[in-house]
């Protein structure tokens, strides 16, 4: 597995969506994509990281950015959970976690000393030429919807 670093080509995804169809970064081909991994739909951390890149929604918008969210989850797990907290972003389901590897967040992690796969909630911003222009790993929620808007608006 190649780690996925600034600078580097935005490993492809064409995965299926919240709300039927796919979604792949070919379709935003020349605009800034905002790709976050996240663990698992409806849970308190990643309903929160969803509620706040959805409130700054017309925010990534103005600055030339689409948001995509990426979990195991599928897509009906998806479409509950935009339906349950009104979400404005993409959900895109990556069951067979090959996106997940591509980019290095399917990883082992531990709780109560077991040992299990999971998401590494990671933020990948993909510039308009489809290279990776920022990488935030072992994301913390709170502030960071704010802390990539501004990355956004800077690049």
């Amino acid at each position: 597995m190649t780690e996925v670093v600034e600078g580097a080509k935005a490993p492809q995804m064409d995965l299926p969506r919240d709300g039927g169809g796919n979604v792949s970064l070919a379709d935003f081909a020349g605009k800034k994509v905002v790709l976050y991994f996240y663990p698992k739909d409806d849970t308190s951390g990643c309903t929160t990281e969803a509620l706040d890149f959805t409130a700054m929604a017309s925010e990534f918008e103005s600055a030339g950015a689409v948001v995509v969210g990426v979990s195991p989850d599928p897509v009906k797990a998806h479409d509950k959970f935009v339906a349950k907290h009104n979400l404005g972003v993409i959900l895109a389901s990556d069951e067979e976690k090959s996106v997940l590897e591509a980019y290095g967040v399917w990883q082992e992690k531990s709780m109560y000393g077991r040992k299990y796969m999971g998401v590494e909630r990671s933020t990948f911003l993909i510039d308009g030429s489809g290279k990776i222009a920022r990488v935030w790993r072992k994301v913390k929620v709170p502030g960071h919807a704010q802390a990539v808007l501004e990355a956004v608006q800077a690049v």
